[in-house]
């Protein structure tokens, strides 16, 4: 089990939480389909719930910040410094949606929207390094940005997190993988969304999840309460599929050993 016990490299995603209307709840659907243990949930951490597999933290899920908002996954970039990277955001063209602040002794983060509008979040560590589990069954594996702005994006996350771009096109999608300064291997990726007329009114970052068995990870998803919404296919990526959960935050399932490249 890949086991993670320092800080991310600047611009790796480094943790993902759901925000929901019932974290129990929630909570319950992914232990049930991931093995997850959960702790916390009380009133000094806010409700928000820290999921665990062998003892060793690999997601969150908390309360929505206010009423009527969408349940969603948010994807996180570590960095160094969190006060310097608002500022890089703003003058890159995005916004920030709640300033930067201390979580306590964790860490220090901020939550912004890209200058196409996906909500994105930064963590600055200090007691919590991020996920210490990753790239297994029930763990996040990759998180990619879904938008109907490609260039836009790749020129904003270019200027904020200085990421080098590898480009996958085709008939069917447009694609590029991301590289952070100094790293070798690709952490995430943009998506075209406009390609064959398909962007979302709303950009958004998506999480996946190491799934052993993505047919067999469907059928339970579905029988919890999930809704498919790409079916399980093959790409070069891996075997692959979409779904949203029953209180309606999206993520995919992804078997990056069952691949049809």
């Amino acid at each position: 089990m890949p086991v993670r016990n320092d800080a991310w490299p600047p611009g790796t995603p480094c943790w993902v939480d759901c925000q929901v209307d019932d974290p129990v709840k929630a909570g319950e659907f992914y232990s049930e389909l991931f093995g997850w243990d959960l702790q916390g949930g009380g009133e000094d951490s806010g409700g928000y719930l820290m999921a665990l597999r062998d003892g060793q933290a690999v997601a969150g899920i908390g309360p929505k910040p206010e009423v009527g908002v969408p349940s969603v996954w948010t994807t996180y970039f570590a960095v160094a410094d969190a006060d310097k990277s608002a500022e890089q955001v703003t003058a890159a063209g995005g916004r920030l949606l709640v300033p930067a602040f201390d979580v306590m002794e964790f860490g220090r983060m901020f939550v912004a929207a890209d200058a196409s509008g996906a909500p994105f979040a930064v963590w600055e560590a200090r007691a919590h390094d991020g996920a210490a589990v990753y790239n297994e069954h029930g763990a996040y594996v990759w998180n990619d940005l879904h938008t109907g702005d490609f260039e836009a994006a790749k020129r904003f996350y270019g200027e904020v997190f200085g990421f080098g771009f590898t480009e996958f096109d085709d008939d069917s999608m447009r694609y590029a993988t991301f590289t952070p300064p100094g790293g070798t291997e690709s952490v995430g990726g943009i998506n075209d969304d406009s390609v064959n007329g398909v962007a979302a009114a709303q950009p958004y970052w998506l999480t996946w999840f190491q799934c052993q068995d993505i047919d067999s990870g469907l059928t339970r998803a579905v029988e919890l309460g999930a809704t498919v919404l790409m079916p399980a296919t093959d790409g070069p990526f891996g075997r692959m599929a979409i779904m949203a959960a029953p209180q309606g935050e999206l993520f995919g399932l992804l078997d990056p050993a069952d691949s049809a490249a």
